[in-house]
């Protein structure tokens, strides 16, 4: 059936104020980032600024900051998908078992997604891994072991264990709702013909879940390349570089060196990279959709 050019025009106007919203929200600060990166632009010298080209982008590149927050984004992004996934995969099957409790123990094993970054960090940071008075220092005592600095002595394993925590419960309840889907007569068939639980686990349930797996890797992998609330409130990005990712980068060059064309230049950087990742992924989910 052919619309007509009123129900054209209609159905144009009523998308407009959504584009408008859109362009507003995203195209125009992105294009504000791409200008304000070609240009020497400090705040602390407020109309003084010049056309540079492609030099903040020459010095992002040649800075050795940036190499070390590069690789400690990729390390960081690529432990917590794993033992997100792993983890997540884990306690997805314990709370598709049928046992007492079961509603008000899902309830809390996904509450950690809720709570707030800082809020998050702040816990791990003052309750659980103080080298005085937290709950790691307690364990260690209780065994008479020296108790670990863990931020000190172990700043990017900190980082990654705190936000791995928050991010367990998402893909535990993404696949614990494909779990939910699985056909019960495959796995009546398996039992018929003798497969154990592990078989059962490595040739019913893993291919069957494959699909979310790859959903949970996608979201997390573009949402965790924004990671910054978590390193700002525990290690400010040290000791020396050692937190430092994309995204606390061109924070500090910004807010702490007052450099807005370099940080300009490493949030395009950055978005660039968010947007290569996001296609490889969408490229995996095709083929695994096909």
């Amino acid at each position: 059936m052919e619309l007509r050019r009123s129900d054209i025009i209609l159905s144009r106007l009523a998308a407009g104020p959504s584009i408008l919203l859109l362009f507003v929200w995203m195209v125009v600060p992105l294009a504000m980032t791409i200008y304000f990166s070609f240009l020497n632009y400090n705040l602390l010298e407020p109309g003084m600024e010049q056309w540079t080209g492609l030099l903040n982008y020459e010095f992002f590149f040649t800075d050795p900051a940036f190499g070390k927050a590069l690789l400690n984004t990729l390390v960081m992004v690529g432990m917590i998908i794993i033992l997100s996934v792993i983890l997540g995969l884990l306690t997805a099957v314990l709370l598709n078992q049928d046992f007492w409790g079961r509603g008000i123990t899902r309830v809390l094993a996904i509450s950690p997604f809720f709570i707030m970054p800082t809020v998050s960090a702040l816990l791990w940071k003052n309750m659980l891994m103080h080298p005085v008075s937290g709950f790691f220092a307690w364990l260690f005592d209780l065994v008479n072991l020296e108790p670990i600095d863990w931020l000190a002595d172990f700043p990017l394993g900190s980082i990654i264990m705190m936000i791995t925590w928050q991010w367990v419960p998402f893909a535990a309840l993404i696949l614990l709702t494909s779990l939910q889907s699985l056909d019960e007569s495959q796995v009546e068939a398996a039992k018929i013909d003798g497969a154990g639980p592990i078989r059962m686990f490595l040739y019913i349930t893993v291919p069957h879940l494959m699909r979310s797996v790859v959903v949970v890797i996608l979201i997390e992998s573009i949402f965790l390349l924004t990671i910054f609330a978590e390193i700002f409130v525990t290690t400010g990005g040290g000791p020396g570089l050692e937190t430092t990712n994309i995204a606390f980068l061109v924070y500090s060059q910004a807010l702490l060196q007052f450099d807005v064309g370099g940080a300009a230049a490493g949030g395009v950087v950055a978005v660039i990279l968010a947007n290569i990742v996001a296609v490889f992924l969408m490229r995996m989910i095709g083929k695994n959709l096909d």
